[in-house]
């Protein structure tokens, strides 16, 4: 079988621009959405342009961990190879809200949705040679130096700081990731991504200060989703890339540009912190990840 990748979000934004680039490498490629309606249309738009592409659409909310484990059974019983699990998928709001499980949505849906698909998917990953977990982390990460990691900071997150320890934990999961895969001489990687500040219907969450930037100065700015999928699509398959690596835009403060190496806060490389996140997902899900 060709290889095989998962991306969640795939109908739109930089899910549906990764999924156009991995297609037309002869990939296939599950995509992983909660509205179906818009996940055919994005489908079949993708075919009109590579008639030949091989896609699939399985059911996924990734506020909801029983879709996650539906997701995640489903795809088990059918396939026994993944050589690329993009997690892509993201909200950004800035109302207060909570998951179907009574977590912040922004903090569920984007970092612990994929952590828990991650783990239940790993037995799987970890047996196809040469795989990668690509994860989605944020420039707004470096908006923050906190991440909950008690049910009491859980109970504080709101508003636009929400999105940001959202992302900034992606990029803990995947440092932290990495390292245990690299303690078990693991041929899979992990490896996260972040596309500036792109154009895409993820947008209309952004602070006001930056919609009328947006409004403005348009692409002057910011790239447009294709571009913004860049650093998605050279993680998941450069074969440079190295387990551990961050990409993004090389522009003025990262918004946009082409893809280059980039650096993370120090709070994002904090040990102590990075282990206390992992036994603190692992709590919220009711699952241990066991690399």
């Amino acid at each position: 079988m060709s290889k095989l990748a998962i991306v969640t979000g795939a109908n739109s934004g930089i899910g549906f621009e990764t999924t156009k680039v991995l297609v037309s490498k002869n990939i296939k490629v599950i995509m992983a959405c909660r509205n179906m309606q818009k996940a055919q249309t994005a489908k079949n738009e993708i075919l009109t342009i590579h008639p030949n592409a091989d896609l699939e659409i399985i059911a996924l909310d990734l506020s909801d961990f029983d879709s996650i484990r539906t997701f995640a059974k489903e795809f088990s019983r059918n396939y026994s190879q993944l050589d690329l699990l993009i997690n892509n998928a993201g909200i950004m709001t800035h109302k207060t809200s909570h998951n179907e499980n009574g977590i912040e949505s922004n903090f569920g849906t984007n970092y612990l949705g994929h952590f828990l698909l991650t783990n239940l998917l790993f037995p799987i990953i970890s047996t196809t040679d040469l795989s990668r977990i690509v994860s989605l982390s944020s420039i707004a990460h470096k908006s923050t130096n906190k991440i909950p990691l008690n049910t009491k900071d859980l109970k504080k997150l709101k508003g636009f700081n929400a999105y940001s320890q959202s992302k900034l934990a992606c990029l803990i999961f995947s440092y932290e990731l990495q390292k245990r895969l690299a303690s078990t001489n693991s041929s899979t990687i992990s490896v996260c991504a972040h596309p500036g500040v792109s154009i895409t219907n993820i947008g209309q969450g952004l602070p006001n200060l930056v919609l009328n930037l947006q409004d403005k100065f348009g692409l002057i700015l910011f790239s447009n989703q294709a571009d913004g999928a860049k650093p998605t699509t050279y993680a998941a398959l450069n074969e440079n890339v190295q387990g551990g690596d961050y990409y993004g835009p090389d522009g003025f403060r990262e918004f946009k540009g082409e893809v280059k190496k980039v650096d993370s806060t120090k709070v994002s490389k904090n040990k102590e912190i990075a282990q206390s996140l992992w036994a603190f997902s692992e709590e919220l899900t009711g699952s241990r990840f066991v690399v």
